[in-house]
């Protein structure tokens, strides 16, 4: 059967030294929603994502990804799970195509499936005809839609964008935000943290974090 939530954080708190990042944060998400993490640069929604994806140890508290513990299990959780970073992790001096090999290889999908999730994201992301373009040529609503295709190259069952529409024109935003709308609708779970509060209105449930701490929960 499959949970309720897919995500529950149980106090969870992060201090560098003295200073305390995130701060006895306590929020659950349900399985098969968008959820928005919204805050300011430096309030703490980048931390919370990596403590989440168990690349950063909590300093108290804990939590649950897709059922597995954050702090236990942290290859179970990122096995199953899509991670696009603020950075957007492309490697510029590789093409479309081969971007997508690579990451299609990191997770183990090869052959004829690897060949249908391509065809799958590069229909998706509007993306067919580009398949040699060197990355690096791109232009930044181009890579936005690449990272999220491998992202979700090995069909995750939930998604991590930490930012993924900062620095990129209205109208792509518009457009991938389309394209999380048809991922939601497939049954996968979207955590998307961003400092636009206009993108509240996408999500199903919204969390507002300032200075590490949730100040707000609610709904559009």
């Amino acid at each position: 059967m499959q949970n309720e939530y897919s995500v529950m954080a149980e106090d969870l708190t992060k201090k560098f030294g003295d200073f305390t990042a995130v701060d006895h944060v306590n929020f659950e998400i349900r399985t098969g929603e968008i959820f928005g993490f919204l805050g300011p640069n430096g309030s703490g929604k980048t931390t919370t994502i990596r403590m989440l994806l168990g690349l950063l140890r909590p300093t108290e508290g804990g939590g649950t990804v897709l059922g597995y513990d954050i702090i236990k299990e942290p290859e179970e959780i990122r096995k199953r799970i899509g991670y696009m970073s603020q950075q957007f992790s492309l490697y510029n001096d590789l093409t479309v195509s081969e971007n997508l090999n690579f990451y299609g290889g990191t997770y183990g999908v090869t052959g004829k499936r690897l060949r249908e999730r391509k065809e799958y994201i590069l229909e998706m992301a509007n993306l067919r005809g580009r398949e040699r373009e060197m990355t690096k040529n791109l232009s930044g609503g181009w890579k936005q839609r690449l990272a999220l295709g491998t992202a979700i190259i090995h069909e995750p069952e939930m998604l991590f964008l930490d930012e993924p529409t900062a620095g990129v024109d209205p109208i792509s935003r518009r457009a991938f935000w389309d394209l999380l709308y048809e991922l939601s609708e497939q049954g996968t779970t979207i955590f998307v943290t961003t400092h636009y509060m206009d993108e509240a209105e996408h999500c199903q449930s919204l969390a507002f974090i300032h200075l590490g701490r949730i100040v707000a929960r609610g709904t559009p």
